[in-house]
């Protein structure tokens, strides 16, 4: 295994012109955007472990939109204070 290539350059990131992560720093981008921004940017491309494709695929998703959630709780929240 190549773990300085699974760490500096995995292969569900490599299709970008730019990394997300880069971008995502570049911008000053808060957690919950940049979240959103990885989780979906990877989303059928990154195949986890023990699962299908298309599972992974979902499991990604599940997680852009809880980030997505977790804001629109946050604003929720500020709204009503």
């Amino acid at each position: 295994m190549d773990t300085a290539k699974i760490i500096n350059n995995p292969d569900h990131y490599s299709n970008y012109v730019i990394e997300p992560a880069d971008y995502i720093m570049m911008n000053g981008m808060e957690f919950w955007r940049g979240s959103i921004i990885k989780y979906a940017s990877r989303a059928g491309l990154k195949k986890y472990p023990e699962i299908s494709a298309r599972e992974s695929e979902r499991l990604d998703l599940l997680k852009a939109m809880r980030f997505c959630e977790m804001r629109l709780h946050m604003l929720q929240n500020e709204v009503e204070k």
